[in-house]
C-alpha cells in the first residue's frame, strides 16, 4: 500500500467519524437514547471531557491545563505515529500493519478534532437543547468529545469487585459508551496483535 492510499484511507475514517459525530451533536439532547437493536445496540449521547480517566487540574471558570497539556500530548503522538506509519512503509511492512497503523491514526485524529474545534464551533450540549454551530462553549483544545455507541449486552447484579470495570452504573456488563474513533483504534490494536504478532517479533 503506497502512502496515497494510505492517507486516503485515514481521510474516509475521518470523514466518517466526524460526520457522524456532528451528527448527534446536532439532532440529539445530550443523554439521549435512541433504540436500535432492543436490548441490546442503541445511540446514546454523552459527551466526555477527554481527560485520562476523568483526571481535572482546574477549578471552574479557570484554565484546565491538564487537559490542554494532554490534548498536545496526543498531538505530539499523532506526529510520531506518522513519523512510524512512514518507516514502515521505507521498510515495506505488510500491508495489514499499515492499514492497522491508519486505523490507530484515524482515531487518534478523530477525538483530538473533537477536543480542539468543537468546543469553538459549537454550542453547549444539554439534556434540554440540541447544539448548533456559531456557538463557542470552550475555547481550543478544551472541547468535549462525543460519544454514541452503547450495548449494554445483560445485567451483571452480581459481579465481583474487581471486575466493576465492565459494567456501567447500572450493572451493565460492557457499559462503555464510545465512538468510531474509539472503536478505530480497538480494532486496529486486536488485529495487529492476532494476525502481525510475528512481524513485531522480528
Amino acid at each position: 500500500m503506497n502512502g496515497k492510499k494510505l492517507t486516503l484511507l485515514v481521510i474516509l475514517l475521518l470523514i466518517l467519524d466526524q460526520a457522524l459525530k456532528i451528527w448527534v451533536k446536532t439532532h440529539m439532547t445530550l443523554g439521549e437514547a435512541i433504540i436500535l437493536i432492543p436490548d441490546w445496540f442503541q445511540l446514546y449521547f454523552i459527551e466526555n471531557k477527554g481527560a485520562a480517566f476523568g483526571m481535572h487540574i482546574a477549578t471552574p471558570g479557570t484554565m484546565d491545563w491538564g487537559k490542554l497539556l494532554l490534548g498536545l500530548f496526543r498531538i505530539g503522538m499523532v506526529v510520531a505515529l506518522i513519523w512510524l506509519i512512514r518507516h514502515f512503509m521505507r521498510k515495506k511492512a505488510p500491508k495489514g500493519v499499515l492499514i492497522g497503523f491508519g486505523l490507530i491514526l484515524a482515531g487518534a485524529i478523530g477525538n483530538i478534532i473533537d477536543s480542539a474545534f468543537y468546543g469553538l464551533i459549537f454550542s453547549a450540549s444539554t439534556p434540554d437543547t440540541v447544539a448548533h454551530f456559531g456557538g463557542h462553549y470552550a475555547g481550543f483544545m478544551m472541547g468535549k468529545v462525543v460519544d454514541m455507541f452503547y450495548f449494554p449486552l445483560f445485567q451483571w447484579n452480581s459481579v465481583p469487585g474487581f471486575l466493576d470495570f465492565l459494567v456501567d452504573s447500572r450493572n451493565y456488563f460492557f457499559g462503555a459508551v464510545f465512538n468510531l474513533a474509539d472503536a478505530y483504534i480497538s480494532v486496529a490494536v486486536v488485529y495487529l496483535l492476532i494476525f502481525h504478532y510475528k512481524y513485531f517479533n522480528k
